[in-house]
């Protein structure tokens, strides 16, 4: 496998069906009992309801304790908490650097949104660009990782055979009549290691890669990845100083109809992208 096959995956379709009374309700049952007494046993059912409900309600309402304030509620190696993921209530960051968000705070929470953050700007189409990889690489990585990639992204993101594999053209440029699509959706993220200036953390998203045009071999599909990122505090700010990836967990995927390649580009061009924060 060559250096750029770790870069994009590639994405299946399946299809499922649930079984049937899948959704836990039978028959309704017919009591015996005389029609006088059915009214008070109603009642009771919908008292002993309600009770539930509020009680369920009590403990939801559990969430946001001082762990999630300090970083998410989280320790490494064990399942999140019912309510890590769960809005924190803090503000997004206000700063940006070459439109990447960038000043989050030392903290667990931090160091999440600015993986996220960063991994959005490493998955986007503007990678392809030499001048925005450059201006990319530099923001999220670390001095001295930033220094070691250019050189090889640079290799494998103006290779020739790569480009013209995914349906680029020799400058990175998608073929006339066709939109490049290149996105990054997180889907959640998982602090694994934190020790103050340093974190190891997860992130589960969903890519959108290919070409969006009639007639294309290389359309727009959807793959699922997990990367596990180095992050080092440098410079008053998290930065990437390592990151590995892997494939899934995926999803099973439903039985919808793909959307046309008009569509496709139409909603590139229109939706834009979010500023993650817990």
């Amino acid at each position: 496998m060559s250096d750029d096959d770790d870069l994009f995956g590639g994405t299946g379709e399946t299809r499922t069906r649930l079984p049937d009374g899948a959704d836990g309700y039978g028959p309704a049952r017919r009591s015996g009992r005389s029609a006088g007494r059915s009214p008070s046993r109603s009642v009771v059912t919908v008292v002993g309801v309600v009770v539930l409900l509020i009680a369920a309600i009590a403990f939801a309402n559990r969430g946001g304790s001082s762990s999630d304030d300090e970083g998410g509620g989280r320790s490494g190696g064990k399942a999140p908490e019912a309510a890590s993921t769960a809005a924190s209530g803090a503000k997004p960051v206000s700063g940006n650097t070459g439109g990447i968000p960038s000043g989050f705070p030392k903290s667990q929470q931090g160091v999440e949104s600015a993986t996220a953050n960063y991994a959005v700007a490493l998955g986007s189409a503007e990678m392809f660009n030499t001048d925005r990889r450059h201006a990319i690489v530099d923001t999220v990585y670390t001095p001295n990782a930033a220094a070691q990639r250019k050189p090889a992204l640079d290799k494998v993101y103006s290779g020739e055979s790569f480009l013209s594999r995914i349906g680029l053209q020799k400058d990175g440029t998608p073929p006339k009549g066709t939109t490049f699509v290149s996105r990054i959706i997180p889907v959640g993220t998982k602090v694994t290691k934190f020790e103050g200036g340093s974190a190891t953390v997860e992130i589960w998203y969903s890519s959108l890669f290919g070409l969006a045009g009639e007639n294309t071999e290389n359309p727009v599909t959807e793959s699922w990845f997990t990367n596990t990122y180095d992050m080092r505090w440098t410079g008053g700010d998290w930065k990437v100083a390592d990151f590995k990836q892997k494939d899934g967990p995926v999803p099973v995927g439903r039985d919808q109809r793909a959307s046309t390649a008009d569509d496709m580009a139409k909603a590139v061009e229109e939706y834009g992208g979010f500023t993650y924060a817990r």
